[in-house]
């Protein structure tokens, strides 16, 4: 039965329901100064390889209805939404099952064409609306889709999670035969590619894995490539491992066979759909790469014996892409008897992952996991479909599948599998297969799906049974409750690998002898409750102790956790103005360690010295209007490091060292620098401080040409920028200066060789929770929470985010009406 709408009055919602707040106008596009700026859309997009293009007819302007009553098939009762001033919908519903029905009816009205571009991919159907060009990558996805047993998927994410899917996806189709009869209505994305938004099944939610955080595959890779070229003691410069750990190539891996583009497949099947100029790409093999090693969060709870108030403050910020328009998180507060939630979570998935629910409040930080292998066989030469396992030639799975095609016939796909995983690879030449193990085929890894189950937690006690049960992605939970608890649980499925020298750092041979054997449960990991600091940090760091699990040996340095330590600790009343600020801060802890190696430094070059002059009182904080930050950033990521490779490897290896490490360990560098002659062989000082000065000049000409030759001039955000890129070439939001580094807490990864200076990952979303004074919570999600480039919450919430400001994360009816802003009733 298709949908009718009719004018919603306001009295059918709440009394005295007039906005208090007028909508604030659309920021400003401020045009910014400075080399950097230049390109900086072409320099994400534009060296991908070319795709489909697509027509560009004109769009029809759609008009936000102030008010609005739909009838949505499907609802037992009326649900009432109310839309914020600043674009968050507060949906209200007489039963939970209504409620998530109206969860996807409404995400649908704002993130259509991501959730359908998101949908497409995951599944492997981009060929049926774009073309034959995508039938590679609809095959990749197909390989990684969960193909077992539904009973055992739905049952894993808890009672409430196939009811709650099902009623998502009808929520969706809902909203989708609304759009059948409002043409008009329909996001220009669609209108300008030509094709209809697809109806969901409840399954397409669990189904889809490959957006989940991946952890290892990459640097498996990559460190085996390295030890090929440079020997086994090249993984040394690679990352630090923690613990302390000593890498061992399995028995009977060959290194060097492994090719170069092994994971070809994994990455067509892992990345987004890219969009530039109205035309779809494929992410670029090393940005798609950065995704996977440089994925971090910050989180922290204080108790509320430190707290101004009385009341544990939780503090939370996920760092993903966010050069994407929209981003990635869409807040929504979740209401109905028994489930009162609110936060932000996936806007493909049901409920809600980083927020509260009245409670508890909780926030999550990556928690690195090495949750997947590649295998390496040896297939029978006389049949490659046949691999060595054990004694004897094991016949791989084969699967055909028959994928639609937009104006041309259906294309067959093979698809292989080994005991294993999915075979992404074959090397005819040498009778070689790669598959990849991952735990992705296990029942409920459907990433973040598993907030399901503490989404009605009453206390932190209810709240860490419930993350018995998660598994994807890895994660540090961080929580604090309204009686005053606060704690760190960690929440992954672990595999426990057994075989001599099977670390999870290199590829395994697949002949049997490197294999799981079952997993960790969460109950064997550790966890901290009232920790006697008064505060709990989570930074991606490694925060293992002794005695436990090692779920990985790759961690992101502790900078940002240090630093986060070092201002909560003096600190005895912290506020929430406190929190905020801190979660703007911008010191580095990279800067705090290399400094002072420049301090006794001299140089009669002239372009040394200035840089020396200009370092000399610099305060380490990267701050957009800093010139000291501009030269440190440059130094240290496009010299410094390039330098030092070169200087204690063979090219070969140094080159490939280089070119390996988007995000590289610099803590490696600095513990040459502290343990010179361990390194860098007799008077390893004088080598090091040689190798300081060599490169300096270099960083200072590049600034220099760049920004000018007036130091004076120079600022850190004149190069340093940040641009919400529209998928079909825009309406674009920005460009913004942007200050931070990989090493402050207010972070940004940048540095890439095809983008260098533009940032592409860092905190789009933002909350600071006041824990029991709800209201005062504070939050952003940039540039908007809308993805439809006619809303007014399209970029309404960029001025803000780019100003380091928040918005009231408003929970109480009483505040939410004072700032109503759009109104809607959902009817059966």
């Amino acid at each position: 039965m298709p949908l009718r709408v009719t004018p919603l009055r306001v009295t059918d919602l709440l009394p005295n329901s007039s906005p208090r707040n007028a909508m604030p106008p659309p920021p400003s596009r401020r045009a910014l100064v400075g080399t950097g700026l230049v390109g900086a859309a072409a320099a994400l997009t534009g060296t991908l390889p070319t795709g489909t293009a697509v027509a560009q007819p004109s769009v029809t302007r759609w008009k936000e209805d102030e008010g609005q009553r739909y009838s949505v098939p499907g609802l037992k009762r009326p649900v009432r939404v109310t839309v914020d001033v600043w674009g968050v919908p507060h949906l209200f519903a007489e039963n939970a099952g209504d409620l998530f029905q109206a969860q996807g009816f409404n995400v649908a009205r704002e993130r259509l064409f991501q959730i359908d571009t998101w949908r497409r991919r995951g599944l492997g159907r981009i060929s049926e609306v774009l073309g034959a060009s995508y039938v590679e990558q609809d095959r990749a996805a197909r390989l990684f889709l969960y193909r077992g047993d539904m009973a055992s998927e739905w049952a894993s994410y808890g009672p409430e999670a196939r009811e709650a899917a099902t009623r998502f996806a009808a929520g969706i189709n809902a909203y989708l035969d609304w759009l059948d009869g409002h043409p008009d209505a329909l996001p220009a994305e669609f209108q300008k590619l030509g094709y209809r938004p697809a109806r969901w099944n409840p399954e397409d939610v669990v189904r889809i894995r490959t957006h989940g955080i991946g952890n290892s595959l990459t640097s498996q890779v990559a460190r085996a490539r390295l030890m090929s070229i440079g020997g086994n003691h090249a993984s040394r410069y690679y990352r630090k491992l923690e613990p302390d750990h000593a890498v061992q190539v399995p028995e009977g891996l060959d290194l060097s066979l492994i090719p170069a583009d092994v994971l070809a497949v994994y990455g067509l099947a892992t990345s987004p759909m890219v969009f530039a100029d109205g035309t779809l790409r494929r992410m670029s093999d090393g940005l798609n790469a950065l995704r996977e090693t440089a994925t971090g969060s910050n989180a922290w709870a204080v108790a509320p014996a430190r707290t101004a108030t009385g009341r544990p403050i939780l503090a939370g910020d996920p760092h993903r892409e966010n050069y994407t328009l929209p981003a990635n998180r869409y807040i929504a507060h979740l209401s109905a008897p028994g489930l009162n939630i609110i936060g932000a979570g996936e806007p493909w998935s049901p409920g809600i992952t980083m927020g509260h629910n009245g409670n508890v409040a909780f926030g999550l930080t990556n928690l690195p996991a090495d949750q997947a292998d590649l295998y390496v066989y040896e297939l029978d030469p006389n049949d490659h479909g046949k691999y060595r396992y054990r004694d004897r030639w094991e016949k791989m799975t084969t699967v055909r599948e028959e994928i639609p095609v937009a104006g041309g016939e259906p294309r067959q796909a093979q698809l292989s599998f080994t005991r294993h995983g999915p075979v992404i690879k074959t090397d005819e030449k040498h009778h070689r297969a790669y598959a990849v193990r991952t735990v992705w085929t296990e029942p409920g890894t459907s990433p973040y799906l598993g907030s399901l189950n503490f989404q009605r937690a009453k206390d932190s006690n209810e709240f860490i049974e419930a993350i018995s049960t998660w598994k994807l992605p890895g994660s540090n939970l961080v929580y604090a409750d309204t009686k005053g608890d606060i704690g760190w649980v960690p929440g992954a499925i672990i595999p426990k690998r057994r075989g001599r020298g099977y670390d999870g750092l290199l590829p395994v041979p697949g002949d049997g002898r490197f294999e799981w054997d079952g997993f960790y449960a969460n109950a064997q990991l550790p966890a901290v409750r009232n920790p006697r600091a008064g505060f709990f940090v989570s930074a991606n760091e490694y925060n293992f102790p002794a005695g436990y699990p090692t779920p990985t040996y790759d961690w992101q340095p502790a900078y940002r956790k240090d630093r986060i330590h070092e201002v909560l600790s003096p600190q005895r009343r912290t506020s929430l103005a406190d929190t905020l600020a801190l979660q703007n801060d911008e010191k580095s802890g990279v800067a705090r360690q290399f400094l002072p190696y420049l301090k006794k430094l001299r140089s009669t070059d002239p372009t040394t010295a200035k840089a020396l002059r200009l370092l000399s009182s610099y305060d380490g904080v990267a701050d957009k209007d800093s010139a000291a930050a501009a030269l440190f950033e440059t130094w240290t990521m496009r010299y410094l490091y390039p330098a030092w490779t070169q200087l204690l490897l063979p090219k070969p290896a140094a080159d490939q060292l280089v070119g390996i490490s988007i995000d590289f360990d610099v803590r490696i560098m600095n513990d040459s620098f502290a343990r010179p002659d361990d390194w860098f062989g007799a008077n390893g000082a004088q080598k090091r401080d040689t190798l300081l000065l060599s490169t300096l000049p270099k960083a200072h000409a590049e600034v220099a040409s760049r920004l000018g030759a007036d130091e004076s001039a120079w600022r850190w955000g004149a190069m340093h920028i940040h641009l919400f890129m529209h998928p079909l070439g825009g309406p674009n939001v920005g460009p913004v200066e942007r200050g931070g580094s990989f090493a402050t807490v207010s972070c940004s990864y940048f540095y890439h060789p095809e983008y260098p200076y533009t940032e592409v990952i860092g905190p789009t979303f933002k909350m600071a929770l006041d824990v029991g004074g709800w209201d005062n919570s504070r939050v952003i999600n940039a540039p908007g929470q809308s993805g439809d480039q006619r809303s007014k919450h399209y970029s309404d919430l960029h001025d803000k985010w780019s100003a380091g400001e928040y918005f009231p994360l408003l929970y109480s009816e009483q505040a939410i009406e004072r700032n109503g802003g759009t109104r809607i009733l959902l009817e059966p």
